[in-house]
């Protein structure tokens, strides 16, 4: 770096500027194993080499430049960023369907925003929305502020809101028929309201489309094993979202809802709690991303914490295992499985959310593809895999660093001890170094 001290007379008074020139620092990470998303096993004695923004170079340790910057990580594994590609940033309050009138969009933007934070901290540098728990588009919002570089945070994508029919999962069944409140959900009925939703959606910058093709279970007055929209009202949905070249993602749990979602054209199935074996063939047949959610229904079972309790209770204690079975089987066919945590809202520590990895596991996952769920599989279904998911040349650096092998110990993707975004440090727990306050 070449400084240059520059004298300038202002008003009678020397001023002192300071100019630098600066070459981008290149930067070679070595730890003990390197996961990169795309062999079946860890590498050893390898370097990864980054400049800029991006992957320069995967090397033997014996070949890193004299010029590079070693950040030594040892006892580590680097691995890709950890995708979440279902969540909630927004939700502050386990009761959403309460929770998202009690605060405005802004106070929502600015707890999201710093939730965010502790997510990339956490280790998620790219997080797929799935609707949240706002009147307007906070997310939207936060999206822009981070891609402008005014914040550090994860990079988005997903959808504002979910779309929901009268009475489904994403409107508010509790309040007698004289009151007026606003859902958290956007409510469509009949192909046209469906086609003017997904309009609105893409408007304010939604650049996916989720439906509520079933009941839920974490809210009041409906039934998961229930389909909501008609095969018209789905296909008017994918074919209006397809038209923007805006993918749809389907919340669905009945097995009548996951079919006719995979049929109409869907690119991911979000939940697929009761699939059955014709599900996974047509989610093979169709190239069907599947990403199942299991944790949350751990987290929540028997807490009391949400309106709906019974209903998770019910199918945590009766359903929960079939459900990991028919995963399993899913997985064996060839399915390709995402990760998504749908739970780290503002009240919940971010570290639960790679418990979602050790799920996987339990449904049949082998720890190498329950970890490429959550990295490069993720990417694939968010049509990024040409820049994330993978610690490849030319793609962007969104890397991180755990403690030991989480082949051996998946654990320890709950508390990375190193962080990069975009081939900046977010974290470096061996030099102290964070660029987010926490």
């Amino acid at each position: 770096m070449a400084i240059f001290i520059v004298l300038r007379r202002v008003t009678g008074v020397i001023a002192i500027f300071l100019m630098s020139i600066t070459n981008a620092t290149e930067y070679a990470l070595v730890a003990g194993n390197l996961i990169d998303g795309r062999s079946d096993i860890a590498l050893k004695n390898k370097a990864v080499l980054v400049l800029d923004k991006k992957i320069t170079a995967v090397v033997d340790t014996s070949q890193i430049p004299a010029t590079a910057v070693i950040i030594n990580l040892p006892g580590t594994t680097l691995m890709p960023g950890m995708i979440n590609a279902h969540e909630h940033p927004l939700l502050y309050k386990s009761d959403y369907q309460n929770a998202h009138l009690q605060a405005s969009s802004a106070y929502k933007a600015l707890l999201g925003l710093k939730n965010l934070q502790r997510l990339l901290r956490a280790g998620w540098t790219t997080i797929r929305v799935m609707g949240d728990g706002d009147v307007y588009y906070a997310n939207q919002d936060i999206r822009k502020i981070i891609d402008s570089g005014v914040f550090i945070g994860p990079r988005l994508t997903g959808a504002a809101h979910y779309i929901s029919i009268t009475g489904g999962g994403g409107d508010i069944n509790y309040f007698s028929p004289e009151q007026t409140v606003i859902a958290d959900g956007l409510i469509a009925d009949g192909p046209d309201e469906i086609r003017k939703a997904i309009r609105k959606e893409i408007k304010y910058g939604s650049d996916w489309i989720k439906i509520m093709v079933t009941g839920a279970f974490m809210s009041v007055g409906d039934n998961p094993r229930n389909v909501s929209f008609s095969p018209q009202e789905l296909a008017a949905a994918v074919e209006e979202s397809s038209r923007h070249n805006i993918p749809v993602a389907a919340h669905a749990h009945a097995t009548e809802g996951i079919n006719q979602a995979i049929i109409a054209g869907a690119r991911s199935i979000e939940h697929g709690s009761y699939l059955d074996e014709e599900s996974i063939a047509l989610m093979v047949k169709h190239q069907v991303y599947y990403v199942p959610t299991i944790y949350i229904g751990d987290y929540y079972a028997n807490s009391g914490k949400l309106l709906a309790q019974s209903k998770n209770d019910e199918f945590y204690t009766s359903f929960r295992a079939d459900w990991l079975k028919m995963i399993g089987k899913a997985y064996r066919a060839g399915v390709k499985i995402a990760v998504g945590s749908d739970l780290c809202g503002y009240a919940v520590p971010s570290h639960v959310c790679a418990r979602e990895f050790a799920t996987l596991i339990e449904a049949g996952l082998s720890p190498m593809d329950a970890i490429k769920a959550g990295t490069i599989v993720g990417a694939e279904l968010l049509q990024w895999d040409d820049k994330l998911g993978s610690i490849e040349v030319n793609k962007l650096a969104d890397i991180i660093a755990v403690s030991g092998n989480p082949l051996e110990d998946i654990s320890t993707l709950e508390k990375p001890v190193f962080v990069m975004k975009d081939g900046v440090i977010i974290f470096n727990n061996f030099e102290k170094y964070s660029a987010i306050n926490n």
